[in-house]
């Protein structure tokens, strides 16, 4: 009898753990539609609970504030640049700027990955608080690893400087789309934005 009874609760609980994973995915999910078509401000905890069809406290349970919302849809929008990282500072450091321009136009060339990436900077352009939280994971992430693994004077200054060469033609292809950056090979831009990249990190 006993035995008969334990089953069916350790099969509810995995469905309720299953459920809940789905829950907080599709709130992620709309978080990012939402700050992508309406900017940080415009976008509130409320919408995204009804647009998600939850009620707010389940989206405050998950995730805490708005603030809190944009920094996890960050992390999950660059997450395949943060795993990659040990990948990118891997291999002889002359080589390091055009491992990590391929990484980073690798996600913005990729539609599954281009499209929350567009959603996080749009936010991060319009305002502060979006701007705060996504230089703060940026920093942390993925650019402090570098700084440490340069061992070279202004490290820190060094990948931020290879950060903002990598964000401003991003921002110019990919966001604005000037032409001709908007328009040109892929193969070319990273061929062409590399060496200053490696030239930022290890050069004089």
């Amino acid at each position: 009898m006993t035995g008969s009874t334990a089953t069916p609760r350790r099969g509810r609980g995995r469905r309720t753990r299953s459920e809940a994973a789905d829950t907080r995915a599709r709130i992620l999910a709309v978080a990012r539609e939402e700050f992508s078509e309406r900017g940080y401000e415009k976008t509130s905890v409320r919408g995204i609970a009804k647009a998600a069809g939850v009620d707010s406290a389940l989206v405050h349970h998950y995730f805490g504030t708005k603030e809190q919302i944009f920094g996890a849809a960050v992390e999950v929008a660059f997450a395949p640049a943060f795993r990659a990282r040990d990948d990118i500072l891997d291999g002889p450091l002359d080589g390091v700027g055009e491992r990590l321009t391929r990484t980073i136009f690798g996600l913005w060339e990729n539609p599954v990955t281009r499209a929350p990436l567009l959603a996080i900077v749009r936010s991060a352009v319009n305002n502060e608080t979006a701007a705060a939280v996504f230089r703060r994971l940026i920093a942390t992430q993925l650019l402090r690893r570098i700084g440490e693994q340069l061992d070279l004077p202004d490290a820190d200054l060094r990948a931020e400087l290879a950060a903002a060469q990598l964000v401003g033609v991003a921002m110019m292809r990919y966001v604005i789309r000037i032409e001709p950056i908007a328009s040109a090979d892929a193969e070319r831009i990273i061929e062409r934005v590399a060496p200053v990249v490696q030239g930022h990190l290890t050069g004089p």
